[in-house]
């Protein structure tokens, strides 16, 4: 079992893992990544976005992709998990606790003040997982977004 930072040729194997992820989430008509676009993000110019994988045996079953964000109450950054998943077949052997510790290290090596992450509320096993590592929900929050035709209709000048 390793965890390590995502490299150029784990791309592939992490769009598939997103897929699979979606398709867990009961969400796989959503998801547009490519490998070009995950690529871009990565490792073009300016990286906005950073990753790790857990291989087992050489092979990469989990990914986790992170951002940073910045809490201006603290005044540092954070580290805002977009996606943990393992593999079904290779969950129990703490590949998926060993992402999360690797990230929980990075935000203290670094001094930023959490690390952050959204989970749907009828995932039970991770739900429990994340409360296990000693993570706590932010009840009192409630995500908003806005996307596509209702992103298109806000951004255009108002007249």
């Amino acid at each position: 079992m390793t965890v390590r930072p995502i490299r150029p040729g784990d791309v592939p194997a992490v769009v598939g893992l997103v897929r699979e992820l979606a398709d867990y989430e009961r969400a796989l008509d959503q998801v547009r990544l490519t490998e070009e676009q995950l690529t871009a993000c990565l490792f073009g110019d300016s990286p906005a976005l950073f990753g790790h994988v857990a291989e087992h045996d050489g092979q990469v079953v989990g990914a986790a992709l992170w951002f940073l964000n910045f809490s201006t109450w603290r005044g540092t950054h954070g580290i805002y998990l977009e996606d943990l998943y393992v593999q079904p077949g290779h969950r129990g052997r703490g590949l998926g606790r060993e992402l999360l510790r690797t990230l929980a290290a990075l935000c203290v090596e670094r001094g930023y003040s959490r690390l952050e992450w959204s989970v749907l509320d009828w995932n039970t096993p991770s739900i429990g997982f994340y409360r296990a590592v000693g993570a706590v929900p932010m009840d009192d929050w409630t995500v908003f977004r806005l996307t596509d035709d209702a992103l298109s209709s806000f951004a255009a000048p108002q007249h």
